[in-house]
Formats: C-alpha cells, sequence, structure tokens
C-alpha cells in the first residue's frame, strides 16, 4: 500500500541519501500517493532531520526547494496510501520517537496498535497523529533508550527486532537514529522489503524499483526478518537475533528507464503498447530444441504434476480474470476441473484441497496480501502452489513451491495492462505444460497453438496500429455516458469483466460486465435509450453458436435502444449490420483471443480517463500493490 526507501552510504555526509530517496520515492508513487516524506541522519545531529507533506510527492519537492535539508549519511523515504488515519501532514511518515532522535516509516497495519498506544499513554508518551505508525515510532524510542541505558550504548537493530516482537497485523518498518548515523534498520512481516546491493552504500525498498537506478544486485528478505544496512555491511537475522547465513541474492533483469514514460503521456499508454512485447517475453526461454515446452523455472516433478487431478485458481481483480480466461483453457486442454476463487473469500468457505490440488496463486506484485494469505492456506492443507507473477523476490514466489515470471517489465500504473495479458500467457503455457506431462494432447497439437501464441504479439499490434483512432473517437462520443453493460460469452466474459473494471478504475464510470447469457435473467432491466453496451464477439469460424448467440444478443439491446459497440473478427458483416462501432480484431483462435480484445477495451478505459482529466496512473482511492487484507 506504501511506497518505502532505505539509502546508507559512506561517513561523509553528502546530499545523495535524499536524493536515492527522492528519486526511489518517485518510482514507487504508484504504490500510495497521498502522502510523502523524508528523515535524515548525519554525525553531529542531535535529532533526526524530517519533512513531511500531504498530497503527491511534488508538494514535498517544492517545499524541499524553499526550505533544503541538510547534507545526511542515511536517509529514509515514504509515500502514503492511508489505511490508518486521513491524509495530512500530520499523518504523513515519517514518525518520531519521543524524544526526536529516531525516525519511523512503516507499511501495513499493526493491528494491536490500540492496545499498545494506551500502554505509552499510561506511561506519559503523547501522540500528534491517529496513525499506527506513529505508535510503532514511540515503542520503539522507549525501547532503545532502555537499552541504551542497560548497556551504555545504543543497538536500534536490537530495540528493531524487540518491536517487530510485540507487534501483530502486517508491517514493514524502517528506522534511522541520530545516535547512529551509519545505518538504516528494517524488519518485515507479512509486507514486502528488498535489500539493494551497491559499492560502499546499500538500499531497501518496498521492490527493485526503489533503488533500480543505482544497482541492479538484490536480495531477498525472508518473512519475520530483520536487516541492518550500512555503507559497507548488509547483516539479516530472525526477530530473535540469529543471523539469516545465505540469504538469497539475485539480479534485476530490467534498469531505471524501463519505468520512465519514455515520452508517452501516461505510464498507462506506454504500458498498452507494451502489450505486444509482454507477451514476447513471457514465451522467451519456454522450450527446448525440438519445440517441446521446458517450464525450468517451475520446480515440481512431473510425476506430481501428472497426479494433478484439479486446479484452483486464486487472484483478486484483474489477475482474477485472468485465471478465468485460463479456466477456460486448461479445461480443454487438459480436461481436469479449473475452480477460480477471489483469494479474499478462498480461506473462509472450508475449500475442498488434497495433495493431489495444484493452487495457481496470480498476483503482479507479489505482494497481494489477500492472495497471500490463501496460498498460505493451501500450503497448510498439502496443496502445491504454483505461483504466476511479475516481480523477482516478491513474497509469494518465495512462499511458493513453483514459479512461472511472466517477464513483462515494470508496470508504474495503477491499473494492470500488460501484467494481464502476460498472466494469461503463463496460465496459457501451464496448460499446455500440463498436456504435454499428462499426455492429454498430441506434441503436434501443442506445437501448433504455441505457433499461435508466438504470432499474437503481432496481432496485438494491429489492434493498435488500426483501431485507436476508432476507440479515441468511440470515447469522445461516450464522454457523458453514466454508465455501461459489458456482455461476452466464453472467453469473452472475463474480457467483458476486465473491460468494467478498468472503466471503473480510471474513469470513475458505473460499468458492469455480464455473461451474455444472464441478459434476460435481469441485466436487460437496465438498458434503456441511449446506453452503452458493449458486446465481445466470438469469432464466426468454429465458434458458431457463441457467435450467433452474441449477436442475438446485440439484437436484443438494440431493439431497447443501447448504443452497441462491439470487438469482432475483421470481415464479420453479421456484426456490422447491428453494431453502432466495430472495434476489429484480427483472426486468431477463439482461446488466444483475450490477448487481442482486452487491448481497445484498455484503450478506451484510458481514452475516458484522459478526456475526464483524471489522473490516468493514479486513480483516487486505489494503490498498485494491495498489502494489506
Amino acid at each position: 500500500m506504501c511506497g518505502i526507501v532505505g539509502f546508507a552510504g559512506n561517513r561523509t555526509a553528502c546530499g545523495k541519501p535524499l536524493e536515492v530517496c527522492m528519486q526511489g520515492l518517485k518510482r514507487l508513487e504508484y504504490r500510495g500517493y497521498d502522502s510523502a516524506g523524508v528523515a535524515l541522519a548525519a554525525p553531529g545531529m542531535d535529532r533526526v532531520a524530517w519533512r513531511k507533506k500531504a498530497g503527491r510527492l511534488d508538494r514535498l519537492v517544492d517545499d524541499l526547494k524553499v526550505k533544503p535539508m541538510p547534507d545526511a549519511t542515511v536517509a529514509i523515504g515514504h509515500t502514503r496510501w492511508a489505511t490508518n488515519g486521513v491524509p495530512s501532514d500530520v499523518n504523513a511518515h515519517p514518525h518520531m520517537s519521543q524524544d526526536g532522535k529516531i525516525a519511523v516509516i512503516h507499511n501495513g497495519i499493526i493491528e494491536n496498535a490500540s492496545e499498545l498506544k494506551f500502554n505509552l499513554e499510561t506511561e506519559g508518551y503523547t501522540f500528534a497523529s491517529s496513525t499506527d505508525t506513529e505508535v510503532a515510532a514511540k515503542l520503539l524510542g522507549k525501547i532503545a533508550n532502555e537499552i541504551l541505558d542497560r548497556e551504555g550504548a545504543p543497538d536500534l537493530f536490537k530495540a528493531m527486532r524487540r518491536v517487530a516482537r510485540m507487534l501483530t497485523g502486517a508491517f514493514t518498518l524502517l528506522a534511522v537514529d541520530s545516535r547512529q548515523p551509519d545505518i538504516v534498520v528494517g524488519a518485515r512481516h507479512d509486507s514486502p522489503l528488498v535489500v539493494g546491493l551497491g559499492d560502499g552504500e546499500n538500499y531497501l525498498g518496498s521492490d527493485v524499483a526503489a533503488f533500480v537506478a543505482y544497482t541492479k544486485h538484490a536480495m531477498e528478505l525472508g518473512q519475520d526478518e530483520a536487516v541492518c544496512i550500512s555503507g559497507d555491511t548488509v547483516v539479516v537475522t530472525d526477530f530473535e537475533g540469529n543471523v539469516v547465513s545465505d540469504p538469497k541474492r539475485f539480479t534485476v533483469d530490467w534498469d531505471a528507464s524501463a519505468a520512465e514514460k519514455g515520452g508517452w503521456d501516461s505510464y498507462m499508454d506506454k504500458e498498452i503498447h507494451e502489450d505486444p512485447a509482454a507477451v514476447s517475453e513471457t514465451l522467451l526461454g519456454r522450450f527446448d530444441p525440438k519445440g517441446n515446452l521446458d517450464l525450468d523455472e517451475v520446480h515440481i516433478d512431473e510425476d506430481v504434476f501428472r497426479q494433478v487431478d484439479k486446479i484452483i485458481v486464486i487472484a483478486c481483480g484483474t489477475a482474477s480474470y485472468a485465471g478465468l480466461v485460463a479456466k477456460y483453457a486448461i479445461e480443454h486442454w487438459v480436461r481436469i476441473p479449473v475452480e477460480v476463487e477471489l483469494a479474499h473469500e478462498f480461506r473462509y468457505r472450508d475449500p475442498i484441497l488434497t495433495p493431489r490440488t495444484l493452487v495457481v496463486a496470480i498476483s503482479q506484485s507479489g505482494e497481494t496480501m489477500d492472495t497471500l494469505m490463501a496460498l498460505r492456506h493451501a500450503r497448510e492443507q498439502g496443496s502445491r502452489v504454483l505461483a504466476i507473477c511479475n516481480t523477482q523476490g516478491s513474497t509469494i514466489p518465495r512462499e511458493s513451491d513453483a514459479v512461472l515470471y511472466t517477464h513483462a517489465g515494470p508496470e508504474i500504473a495503477v491499473a494492470s495492462t500488460k501484467a494481464f495479458v502476460a498472466q494469461i500467457v503463463a496460465a496459457y503455457l501451464l496448460g499446455l505444460y500440463l498436456a504435454q506431462v499428462k499426455g492429454t494432447m498430441f506434441r503436434d497439437e501443442i506445437r501448433h497453438i504455441v505457433t499461435d501464441l508466438k504470432a499474437m504479439p503481432e496481432k496485438i499490434q494491429w489492434v493498435l496500429d488500426t483501431q485507436a483512432d476508432t476507440v479515441s473517437k468511440t470515447a469522445r462520443q461516450m464522454l457523458n455516458a453514466h454508465s455501461f453493460i459489458f456482455l461476452g460469452r466464453h472467453v469473452g466474459y472475463p474480457v467483458a469483466l476486465e473491460g468494467a473494471l478498468k472503466l471503473k478504475e480510471i474513469a470513475y464510470t458505473f460499468s458492469e460486465g455480464f455473461a451474455a447469457g444472464e441478459l434476460k435473467h435481469g441485466p436487460i432491466a437496465l438498458v434503456d435509450e441511449g446506453e452503452p453496451v458493449v458486446c465481445i464477439v466470438p469469432s464466426p469460424r468454429g465458434r458458431d453458436v457463441l457467435h450467433s448467440k452474441m449477436i442475438s444478443s446485440i439484437e436484443e439491446v438494440k431493439a431497447r435502444g443501447a448504443f452497441t459497440i462491439a470487438i469482432a473478427e475483421e470481415g464479420d458483416e453479421s456484426v456490422a449490420n447491428y453494431a453502432d462501432v466495430t472495434f476489429w480484431r484480427p483472426q486468431c483462435p477463439t482461446l488466444l483471443s483475450p490477448l487481442v480484445d482486452v487491448v481497445p477495451l484498455q484503450l478506451f478505459a484510458m481514452d475516458m480517463s484522459m478526456l475526464k482529466q483524471n489522473d490516468v496512473d493514479k486513480p483516487r482511492n486505489l494503490a498498485k500493490s494491495v498489502t494489506v487484507e
């Protein structure tokens, strides 16, 4: 929910700690953007220097220009998405200890904050904000002073570990202390934190975007682990103080320029136009010289896959719709049942899980808390978990039995676009791999589908090149519409759900997606004169019964005065006769059509949002990574 960055350099105070934090926060602002702040420490400071402002990061930048901060050796920075306390200067991070010597930033929710706050208040501690983070700051200051009094020297790392053992909920904490101006300490429980490894300087961040401009070398921090960085050292322990001897290291496979707009009007515009590359990159390296699927990232024995008799996909939002697309394909290819569950409901319905159940957890960030908790429940019940994820070093892949990385590159805009198509492709690969292992398809059948998949980036590019003007014109025409209905059948149904979600997320327009067969069971009552209805029409080739039923649905809503927008295969004259506007797709297999059908809907939502002068990349009330339940 929040963006966190930390930096520790050499012992000479300079402007780099603040620079690293501000640059990191700029790249992390997609994680939260209702306030931002920084804290600095250097030798000779009696108290930590800090600055924070409600609103976008630009407000903090402007304030620092007017009132510059001092040089420093260490720094921490935070950009917030409010979960505890309204957005305001007072509630913004960092929060300070009672004596002002320690600054704390936090991502997550501390569930026992009220109890801890009550105890601190009885001891005379006062609170300026309504946040749980200030409770952690005051508590850390208290314990740090107790250690100083008892041992005669400050030990912020020990104090942080003790505080972490006292907290319940989900949290990542970073802290600096003016009495130890050479270190930054952190701790994580059910919330992301990764270490960046530099030369004479080290970094901490919510994800690698925080420091990728400075180093590509990173280290994973495990569950219930604490870290202390200086310019020259990185020490990782558990909350009891036991040293973690060999933390896993990895190299980031993209650079800072990949997280920049590159001349596009918005990150979302850029990322939609990266849909073809996201599909191509996700397909790379998945095949042996004979053309057989070789998912070397998946460290599960083939014998285990052969025994799988049910798949459960757990995900939220856009990722769950990618799972719904996968359901149609995997059931068709592998002939085993696939269930798609909203991760936040999964644990609470007592799901039937066995060692032969494969649970597939889909998450762009790898930190979606609801999905993480669901996968933990699945593993507790003895099921294997395979993650489909876009973020190296994140928690969900680390806690799964296997992972398929989507390799879509950083996705900064809050509304997911290229990650969606990459997730679908990864799920297709999993389905084809299972078909190969279980022998439910002939090898040449699999190779034929793989050939079709490899052709999809070009088809997506065709949509981007030829349909954007029609989409933009339609968005202008529909700008004042109060609501939209999206209809689809078969794999078009999850595309309808995703198209409706995109319009809600960034255009703030009420929209609902329905299976087209449900139309007569209630939703058609919503259709009146001028109501926009978006229809995803399957190809007339091979699935003629689906096609004819969708044409009938268009006729039904058209007869009631609807303004119909169709997504249909190029040359489909029956659609042209009934739809007011058509976004064309090139010919492609029905099961693969969501990869092209979703593209004009992504463009349409973006155009609507821009015409309404909304912030396309940072829609209100939303954050990119939902790291609390």
